[in-house]
């Protein structure tokens, strides 16, 4: 009786451990967040990411800290920062959409992102990397006003790439068939 036990939770041990693991097919996203030097730069607010591809697909990061990379006690999004993040999330195309989020909560609401750039990699997958310039304010406070900014490069693949007053940068490695 006690062997059967033994072998019955054996079973659900290895049971929920697999269930409770990554899929073999996630890939790896790599993110270096670049905060502003300008005074009051840094914030305290939770900042989320979701990066897209040309194809519609996407992946949801609700919390970055929690991908952080940092020594412990690291005070994330602070001016100045180059911060470190990475993670695994759902295989996507060559990421080319960048929505950047800020809760508003905390102290310092206030912040503003210079640049991130992202790299990923995955099972059958080429190594992909892009820069988002952001260059904005996320705060309510200050101009553009909004907690957001988005960056859509998946409509220039085709086009070179350029920097004007409503064009974004986004630098990405060009698609690669497969």
């Amino acid at each position: 009786m006690k062997g059967g036990q033994l072998v019955s939770i054996s079973f659900f041990v290895l049971l929920f451990s697999v269930a409770a693991r990554p899929t073999d097919n996630d890939c790896v996203y790599t993110l270096y967040v670049k905060t502003g030097w300008m005074m009051k730069a840094g914030t305290d607010s939770r900042i989320s990411v979701v990066l897209g591809d040309s194809f519609g697909r996407s992946v949801w990061i609700p919390e970055l800290r929690s991908w952080g990379l940092m020594p412990y006690a690291h005070d994330y999004f602070e001016r100045g920062n180059l911060d470190v993040f990475s993670g695994r999330g759902s295989c996507i195309g060559s990421p080319c959409r960048l929505n950047l989020t800020s809760d508003g909560s905390e102290w310092h609401h206030g912040w503003y992102c210079d640049y991130i750039e992202v790299t990923s990699t995955g099972p059958q997958q080429p190594c992909a990397q892009t820069v988002f310039y952001v260059d904005q304010w996320l705060a309510t406070d200050i101009p553009p006003f909004q907690l957001t900014a988005f960056r859509d490069g998946c409509y220039m693949r085709d086009e070179p790439r350029k920097r004007g007053r409503n064009v974004p940068l986004i630098v990405g490695n060009p698609e690669r068939p497969a």
